[in-house]
């Protein structure tokens, strides 16, 4: 579908199975008739006088408008979003050009509204299960707070005391750690002193660290006492030129037995450190829009992870965009972070928050839910405590919130399950038809709804693709929109978000307004702009959230080029079609598709996405060895090959 209605294809297949009791039907059908009728007046009068005055339109007319075009009137683009077709918007006010003034601009509008919160550890036992292992868990309290200006004040002093330490400008520093407000505290201070600051994923293995710490030269890295000890602490020798090791934890305050040269220190240490006369008058070499604000490490999925240049002015102009895609962004919304701070969508993310003074309250995937892994029986979970109005997800974490709730669903008495099924099919077609449905909202899904708290009114999606079945799920049952988005690390992040009132699966939406996408052919995949009915290619994205390249590495710097016009661009390997409202949509990659024997592309990551969805597989990868495919179980780890014989057990996945 190009719009917000759903075709009756996609509606058939993503309808609930309805095993249907005639009575509970018959009970289901009048009750929403008579609600129906005596809410449609005043809802219909209401929703008609706001969106007028506000000169919007229907949230239904709104998914059909036009979301871009191409500039040149070609069909390979460029294309560019409907506000931006002169120009790409490259930053959110005039003269906040460099993420130290970002921060600082909203410091001075939000002092003191609540910036960074932290839940407090209540209680922390050993748990032995049934099979006997023993599994750690939490009692959380409530949030802790920073405002904006405090936070300002302890990034300040911490920039400078790195300073004192030895730390310059136009050098790099490293962060290894996990998402929590004292990475952002340390990213911050790093901008403000103009450090280019190196992330690593915390989940990096011992050759990939040392390999990014190499080849960034960096003298001190900022980590947490758990990655220090289990993963740091053993390639330490392997990193000769680093000197300082800042821990964010404020215990223990002493750390014997590290190799001599390198100096451990507490964060709370350095900042003391920086409140001293000699250091804060020391004064600080204020960053320029084109100097590197971060240096962000791939996973390395591909092979030896590739650091990312980005300057302070791509970064800025990446968040323009994203901000424009959420409606009524604002002081009153908070944002739950929990997805790895060294991955672009999370920092872009919070960065967004930042910049509109929003709360961020931090989390785990293990103390995310109730249900979660560390979150003892009874106690609750950071999504309830929490209550976020913003929320970005990766598929996979959506995926397994979709499992779960349809298990749950399967062990529901007969008549439980049955008034589940109509109310979602109900749903589903109410808003095929660009309608609210507040009464299966309030008496069926509300208790779906408080597994992220109950307030949730924006997820966003990235990071890989979304499939349309728990894209729909989440509408549903969340009673929100589900915002799909693309980009990359070399586009930080940036490159299309779809409309929050359109509810169309399987697509990305349309270009951000801070860039701009052409479609490349690809002549040996058969993929061509002048195809019909939609022009296909290879997707380029161009505009100033454009990185600056890869560090250190020109091999790999052909995918970017400079066009005529002095506009950068970066050629994805992604291969994608525009619908005619401007919309883009994944169809392929050229690195993902295998060529079998007898000529023909196999698509892996198609093949992964369709047996993620089974209940019985929890993860899964395709390689193209014979297309032998390993899957994580709930029995256990197996490898299948093509004839489906099971050919070895794994011990890990």
């Amino acid at each position: 579908p190009t719009n917000h209605t759903l075709d009756l294809e996609e509606l058939s297949w993503m309808k609930l199975k309805e095993d249907l009791n005639p009575v509970l039907l018959l009970l289901f059908q009048v009750t929403v008739w008579l609600y129906s009728v005596l809410a449609f007046l005043p809802s219909y009068l209401f929703s008609s006088v706001s969106e007028s005055d506000a000169g919007l339109g229907s949230e239904q007319e709104r998914a059909q408008r036009l979301k871009a075009q191409s500039v040149t009137g070609r069909p390979a683009g460029p294309y560019r979003a409907m506000g931006a077709t002169k120009r790409l918007v490259s930053s959110l006010h005039p003269g906040v050009d460099t993420l130290d003034k970002v921060f600082e601009d909203a410091s001075r509008r939000f002092p003191d509204r609540d910036c960074l919160g932290t839940r407090e550890v209540v209680m922390e036992e050993d748990e032995r299960q049934n099979n006997g292992k023993v599994f750690k868990k939490v009692i959380l309290g409530q949030y802790r707070w920073l405002s904006y200006a405090e936070t300002h004040k302890a990034a300040a002093r911490f920039g400078s005391g790195l300073a004192a330490l030895g730390q310059r400008a136009h050098n790099n520093i490293a962060i290894f750690c996990e998402t929590r407000a004292e990475w952002v505290i340390a990213a911050q201070a790093c901008f403000m002193q103009n450090f280019p600051l190196v992330t690593l994923y915390s989940t990096l293995g011992g050759p990939a660290i040392t390999h990014g710490l190499n080849e960034t030269e960096v003298s001190h890295i900022i980590t947490s006492r758990e990655l220090l000890e289990t993963r740091l602490k053993f390639i330490l020798l392997e990193v000769p030129r680093l000197q300082h090791i800042i821990v964010v934890d404020d215990t223990p305050t002493k750390w014997p037995g590290y190799p001599r040269g390198i100096s451990v220190h507490n964060m709370a240490t350095v900042q003391e450190l920086g409140t001293k006369l000699e250091n804060v008058s020391r004064g600080r070499k204020q960053p320029m829009p084109s100097d590197i604000a971060v240096i962000m490490y791939t996973s390395g999925s591909t092979g030896v992870p590739k650091g990312v240049m980005i300057s302070h002015s791509n970064i800025i102009a990446g968040i323009t965009g994203m901000a424009e895609r959420i409606p009524n962004l604002g002081e009153n919304d908070t944002y739950i972070g929990y997805l790895p701070l060294a991955h672009v969508l999370e920092l872009s993310a919070e960065l967004v928050c930042v910049a509109h003074g929003c709360r961020i309250g931090y989390s785990s995937p293990q103390t995310l839910a109730d249900q979660s892994t560390k979150i003892k029986k009874g106690s609750k979970g950071d999504t309830s405590v929490l209550q976020p109005t913003l929320m970005a997800a990766v598929p996979e974490i959506m995926d397994r919130i979709y499992k779960n709730v349809m298990t749950k669903v399967e062990e529901m008495s007969s008549a439980q399950r049955t008034l589940f099924t109509l109310a979602y099919n109900y749903k589903l077609e109410q808003l095929s038809q660009g309608r609210s449905t507040p009464l299966c909202d309030n008496l069926v899904f509300k208790k779906v709804r408080s597994l992220l708290g109950g307030k949730t009114r924006v997820l966003l999606s990235g990071g890989a693709p979304l499939s349309a079945a728990t894209q729909r799920f989440m509408n549903v049952c969340f009673c929100c929109p589900v915002g799909q988005g693309y980009g990359l690390t070399e586009t930080c992040g940036a490159g299309t978000i779809s409309e929050m009132w359109d509810y169309s699966t399987g697509r990305v939406g349309g270009p951000l307004i801070c860039s701009e996408i052409k479609l490349k052919d690809w002549v040996e995949g058969g993929y061509h702009s002048t195809d019909t009915p939609n022009p296909q290619g290879e997707i380029l994205i161009g505009g100033p959230n454009v990185t600056m390249g890869y560090y250190k590495n020109e091999a790999k710097n052909q995918d970017f080029f400079v066009d005529d016009n002095g506009q950068r661009w970066f050629c994805t390997g992604d291969i994608g079609e525009v619908h005619p409202d401007g919309c883009l949509k994944i169809i392929d990659r050229k690195k993902d598709l295998v060529k079998l024997q007898a000529g023909e592309y196999v698509s892996l990551g198609k093949v992964e996405a369709m047996l993620k969805n089974c209940p019985l597989i929890d993860n899964i990868c395709a390689y193209a060895n014979r297309c032998v495919c390993v899957y994580e179980s709930v029995y256990g780890g197996y490898a299948v090959d093509g004839s489906g014989r099971s050919r070895y057990t794994l011990k890990s996945v």
